[in-house]
């Protein structure tokens, strides 16, 4: 049964990257909550639903996003809502002073496609729903950013500079969409539980770009030192914050980043 207060029961929401981690999350919650939820993924997922719809769809290709646009107008004749939260993270460096050239110095090739999968879809996407929106004369996008994005990250350069991107993002197009009645938020989580998206390749990736090991790496994530409240955070935590961003709950924000990450900062 849906929560009456969050009251988004029937409302349509596009989610990028949903089979998966925190998009996987944000999508059961909207459907806890009875919305209708497409997911924007190339790869279905496990999750099975009378309101969920997957579209395989690669994010980063425009006619892609398109056809994706289009279904759903077609099934549903509006859409209320649009998450960006596909995303990837490659751990590298700018220049590795004990093996230069490794693998784990950022390339062209990594560049590229972090910024395509990051930052080229969120464009595409919203631009194809904001067309939507702006017939409707209503409507609400939530980018899904990161702590890095805010505080710059070790090891993690271009993803940091992937969600400084974003959040640059959240802040023009609401000043643009407002007139229109749009709404643009980001969501900024801090280091969260762990998802299938944690794998021994992306943590000793990190843990090489950090001069640690990786139980060094996974022993940080459970000490949390740097989190005024002792915890790494859940994923429903970051889905309740989506959900209410999404609903009329939030009516008035909007061209902000929330960030949902127990406190933590560099101070």
């Amino acid at each position: 049964m849906g929560d009456s207060w969050i009251n988004i029961s029937g409302r349509v929401y596009v989610v990028t990257g949903g089979s998966s981690g925190i998009g996987k999350t944000i999508v059961e919650e909207l459907l806890n909550n009875e919305a209708v939820v497409y997911n924007a993924d190339l790869n279905e997922g496990e999750l099975k639903h009378e309101n969920l719809h997957f579209v395989k769809t690669d994010v980063t290709n425009s006619a892609a996003v398109n056809e994706l646009v289009e279904q759903i107008i077609e099934e549903q004749h509006k859409i209320d809502g649009l998450v960006n939260n596909a995303g990837i993270n490659l751990p590298r460096l700018l220049a590795d002073a004990s093996v230069p050239h490794s693998k784990y110095e950022f390339t062209e090739g990594n560049f590229e496609k972090m910024f395509a999968v990051n930052v080229k879809s969120v464009f595409l996407v919203s631009q194809a729903v904001t067309h939507q929106f702006e017939k409707q004369n209503y409507g609400v996008i939530v980018n899904m950013s990161s702590e890095a994005g805010l505080e710059g990250s070790q090891g993690q350069s271009v993803y940091s500079a992937t969600k400084g991107a974003i959040n640059g993002f959240t802040r023009s197009w609401a000043k643009e969409l407002g007139e229109h009645n749009i709404r643009v938020v980001g969501v900024a989580p801090g280091i969260m539980e762990a998802t299938g998206l944690r794998t021994l390749v992306y943590e000793e990736a990190l843990a090489y770009t950090r001069h640690k090991t990786v139980e060094d790496i996974r022993a940080g994530y459970k000490s949390t030192s740097t989190t005024p409240l002792g915890r790494s955070g859940k994923l429903s935590e970051v889905a309740d914050t989506v959900n209410y961003l999404l609903s009329d709950r939030a009516s008035y924000i909007t061209g902000i980043t929330v960030n949902v990450a127990g406190g933590k900062s560099r101070g």
